[in-house]
């Protein structure tokens, strides 16, 4: 966490949460969702602004954690804007070849990650649970569509050997809360 948002928490300790208001793709693409937007319908059938600003990007990346329901949230300064996910609280990309020749893992966010994990769920989509720098807890995420070459590359050369399971299963047991309400 930023130490200016540090110090916006530590200045106005008691600022309400916001909810709706921030949104995370199954591609790792932010949106803003404004009143009008919410009106409009839920996401991810009506996204909102694409956030394509790089500054504003890597603050949230850089602020973005979850809470002890599983509930993921960017820190705003002393604010928490919680995000509603299309699919999970990551989205990894996969790049290069790791000591063992299977994809490098990196989170949309950025960091690298350690992979612990693979499975297929009921819509035949390939979900990684990985460690991340910072936190303590093993994350869920997808893998981004454009990198499902390298991943069946590594199905394939039985580097990574998915397990069938439910997404609804998976987010459970990785405490992933999709639609965070007050």
């Amino acid at each position: 966490m930023d130490d200016i948002v540090k110090a916006a928490l530590k200045k106005w300790p008691n600022v309400p949460h916001c909810y709706d208001w921030l949104a995370l793709d199954a591609r790792g693409d932010w949106y803003m969702r404004d009143e009008r937007i919410q009106a409009a319908g839920p996401f991810p059938q009506v996204k909102g602004s694409r956030i394509t600003h790089d500054k504003l990007r890597d603050f949230i990346h850089r602020n973005y954690l979850p809470d002890e329901r599983g509930a993921w949230f960017f820190q705003n300064g002393p604010q928490r804007v919680y995000v509603t996910l299309e699919a999970t609280p990551h989205v990894w990309r996969l790049h290069g070849q790791g000591p063992d020749g299977s994809p490098r893992i990196f989170s949309h966010t950025g960091p690298q990650a350690t992979l612990l994990h693979c499975w297929l769920d009921e819509q035949d989509r390939l979900l990684l649970s990985a460690h991340l720098p910072g936190l303590e807890a093993p994350v869920l995420g997808l893998v981004h569509s454009l990198d499902m070459g390298l991943a069946a590359d590594a199905v394939e050369q039985s580097a990574w050997v998915p397990e069938s399971a439910s997404f609804e299963a998976l987010c459970q047991q990785h405490h992933v809360m999709g639609h965070p309400e007050p």
